[in-house]
């Protein structure tokens, strides 16, 4: 039988439904940049350099749990 609530109170702060199109174009930027780095001869850039979580439609987390009540985890 599935709980009746959350187990942890915490929803996504958003203002899009999905974060698909923005980690598809993300790591399209990082593969891009991958085989040009490769053709040159070059270093591959620092994977963190694409995909910040910041600049996503989904940027964050918010509790709505009552504070009174602890989480059990």
């Amino acid at each position: 039988m599935t709980r009746s609530r959350k187990k942890t109170p915490v929803v996504a702060v958003t203002s899009a439904a999905s974060d698909k199109r923005f980690k598809v174009i993300e790591h399209q930027r990082e593969r891009a940049a991958v085989r040009h780095a490769l053709e040159k001869g070059a270093e591959p850039p620092c994977p963190k350099a694409y995909g910040n979580p910041w600049k996503a439609p989904k940027d964050g987390k918010l509790y709505v749990g009552d504070r009174n009540v602890p989480i059990r985890k």
